[in-house]
């Protein structure tokens, strides 16, 4: 554990308390503000995070987003901490079969992090309903999303940015009225949904 300080505006400085894990940073206020603040600290020199505050839920917590590519694994522990389905699609870029997802129809208030190593990709805010038999998102969060052309060059394909996991592929210009005229398509297996309630 670490205290520190930094600039959550131009008014104030706040002290904050620093949790490490191998998966995340977790800062946490001693107050509670409607105000979002987003930032980046430098950790090390090879090493930056993004951090984004949760904004309008209990207390005002901010989660710290893995540097790209910093929670590589190899294909055995990789096996060794996902079901077979899952491994499937995270490690090997399968698809599960449209309208079979746990999250294609669901519209829960929070957040959804990547299935593989629990860094938060999505804020429910974005998601909307295509009727593509897939859990659909407008945007990502910064720096939470690779994207790579399909080696048959038709399709981008989105992948978590700390490890690289399989999410699904995004669409661009298909008439969506979003802010972003795109379209994540994602497979529920690579998700997991935490509740906004469920964060303290």
């Amino acid at each position: 554990m670490k205290l520190g300080w930094f600039r959550a505006s131009e008014e104030a400085r706040v002290m904050w308390t620093c949790h490490y894990s191998i998966n995340y940073l977790r800062l946490r206020f001693p107050f509670s503000s409607p105000k979002a603040i987003t930032c980046s600290i430098s950790l090390s020199e090879s090493s930056r995070f993004f951090l984004q505050s949760k904004r309008r839920y209990r207390g005002s917590q901010v989660v710290a987003m893995a540097a790209p590519g910093s929670l590589q694994k190899s294909e055995e522990e990789w096996r060794a901490i996902l079901s077979p389905e899952q491994f499937r699609i995270l490690r090997q870029k399968g698809t599960e079969y449209p309208g079979t997802g746990e999250y294609d129809k669901f519209f829960g208030d929070g957040v959804y992090n990547c299935a593989g190593c629990n860094i938060p990709l999505y804020r429910s805010i974005t998601k909307f309903n295509p009727g593509c038999g897939w859990p659909a998102f407008y945007k990502g969060l910064p720096g939470a999303i690779n994207r790579n052309p399909d080696p048959d060059g038709m399709r981008t394909e989105i992948t978590c940015a700390a490890c690289g996991g399989h999410l699904g592929h995004v669409f661009r210009g298909e008439g969506f009225r979003t802010p972003t005229n795109e379209r994540h398509c994602v497979n529920s297996i690579s998700l997991k949904f935490v509740p906004a309630n469920s964060w303290l």
